[in-house]
């Protein structure tokens, strides 16, 4: 059973529990995440949700918080503007972070799904985790990320000597891979 197929049954198998699922998947940067976020989307109905839309706040981005473990995501807004109104089956209404301009687009209104996916690095961050049914991990090599990442136009030295640490300390200081019930490399 390949990635996909195995991701699909497990959330087909919750799914058919009460209340809405909600699946995090998180993992290194170029690993796959927001793609596997968009072959379930293509597969069945459901919300996607990307942690990228929730970087630090321009008065977040502070010394001390980028040294916090997995400080590098705007948790706090992402729960109480996702998490929680997806759990409670209500619209979610958020301004998505673009990374490129450094500033929140204008507010999307996402109507409630049975199914909703989380993809991104910090996603199963502890302050989220019990808010999952489920938490998938995905790895990939050393090289094959940095080659991932120049291939789609990214600034290798920053993520080599920046974000790719930040992500690491989150990972070990969290045991995040451990943590989940289901991780693949790609």
């Amino acid at each position: 059973m390949d990635m996909l197929d195995t991701v699909f049954s497990q959330i087909e198998r919750l799914a058919a529990k009460n209340g809405p699922l909600i699946a995090a998947i998180d993992g290194r940067c170029a690993a796959g995440k927001t793609t596997l976020a968009e072959e379930l989307r293509k597969a069945i109905p459901c919300n996607v949700f990307h942690m990228d839309d929730f970087f630090l706040r321009a008065e977040q981005r502070t010394r001390e918080r980028y040294l916090e473990c997995g400080g590098n995501s705007d948790r706090e807004r992402f729960l109480s503007e996702v998490l929680l109104p997806t759990v409670l089956g209500e619209d979610v209404l958020y301004a998505p972070f673009d990374c490129r301009t450094m500033s929140q687009k204008p507010a999307e209104k996402i109507k409630p799904a049975h199914i909703n996916i989380v993809e991104g690095t910090y996603s199963a961050h502890p302050d989220l985790w019990k808010y999952y049914d489920l938490h998938i991990f995905l790895t990939v090599s050393p090289e094959k990320q940095l080659e991932r990442i120049a291939r789609r136009g990214g600034d290798i030295e920053a993520f080599r000597t920046r974000w790719i640490p930040l992500e690491e300390n989150y990972f070990s200081g969290f045991d995040i891979e451990k943590r989940c019930e289901l991780r693949f490399e790609t």
